[in-house]
């Protein structure tokens, strides 16, 4: 278990109120309302040397998709944010959270500020809310027989990130990608009625994948080579083995991950929004584990499956 895990198992002892939903899940639902929270911190989820506009927006964006994959329609945020003494990193930083509320319609209603030392690094937070249509999808709901399917494309925000820790001013569609993730909330409005299981992708397909399986009780079995993958990953990385690994434990993808009953697939192959794509990639099983398989046969799970903190 990592240290992140034991953490979590920790808080689970204080979070006992159904609206916790056990902490199996990335958002709480608290009277219709869908709650969410997500920090990012300079030197582990952004460069210092990112546009602090970029900062901005992918700090709305990452909440936003915890509201995708709930379902939720955007009703507010709270905003954590921390001082220092580049006041114009910080106006750029608040200009870049501006276009992302603005573009996706969710106001701004608080928050908190406090003042950094000197050249500490930056932890940014915020706290998003969204209003439920209906019943809201949870990671506990999957079985096996579930067919497993992704919506949006992967790696490409990893990649992205590679460009630019070989060479801090790559720029094109990858760097983009990594720099300001796109939420799939219209996507995930459209699915969520139907889906037994759903969750954004953040710290990699295989690792949130596990996590879905913990939760539902449940097994998968992955086609490597059914993985979405873009032009531009393919056009940088290839679609072979090793780079469908990269792409299915990268990270940072914010697609969406959804546990159908194969009676459901004829109600939402044709109700998404274009884009994104949605490939289905594998099939949830009895027992438990992941296994991985491509046209060569199976595929030995790499050693990490994803982002995670603090793993010892």
């Amino acid at each position: 278990m990592t240290v992140e895990s034991a953490i979590i198992e920790r808080l689970r002892a204080i979070a006992t109120v159904p609206a916790a939903r056990g902490l199996l899940d990335d958002a709480a639902v608290l009277d219709g309302l869908v709650l969410t929270h997500d920090s990012i911190a300079e030197g582990v989820h952004f460069f210092p040397h990112d546009p602090p506009a970029s900062v901005g927006w992918k700090l709305v964006a990452v909440n936003l998709s915890d509201l995708a994959a709930k379902g939720a329609e955007p009703a507010g945020a709270l905003l954590s944010l921390t001082l220092s003494s580049d006041d114009s990193w910080t106006e750029a930083f608040i200009g870049g959270v501006a276009a992302a509320c603005e573009s996706y319609g969710l106001p701004l209603l608080g928050g908190d500020t406090i003042a950094l030392p000197d050249r500490a690094p930056r932890v940014l937070g915020l706290t998003a809310l969204g209003r439920a249509a209906g019943v809201v999808p949870s990671r506990s709901g999957g079985l096996p027989g579930d067919r497993l399917w992704v919506a949006g494309t992967l790696g490409d925000s990893a990649a992205g990130l590679a460009l630019l820790t070989d060479n801090p001013k790559a720029d094109g569609p990858l760097v983009d990608i990594y720099r300001r993730p796109v939420p799939l909330l219209a996507a995930g409005r459209a699915l969520a009625p139907h889906a037994s299981a759903m969750m954004d992708i953040s710290d990699g397909l295989l690792l949130d994948l596990s996590r879905l399986c913990a939760a539902s009780g449940c097994g998968a079995r992955i086609d490597l080579t059914a993985l979405p993958l873009s032009r531009a990953f393919i056009a940088e990385r290839a679609q072979h083995r090793a780079a469908r690994l990269f792409a299915a434990t990268g990270g940072d993808d914010y697609a969406l991950l959804l546990a159908l009953a194969p009676e459901r697939e004829p109600d939402v192959t044709g109700c998404l929004p274009v884009p994104p794509t949605l490939a289905c990639i594998g099939t949830l099983t009895d027992g438990n584990g992941l296994l991985l398989t491509d046209a060569d046969g199976e595929v030995p799970l790499p050693e990490r499956l994803g982002h995670e903190h603090r793993t010892s």
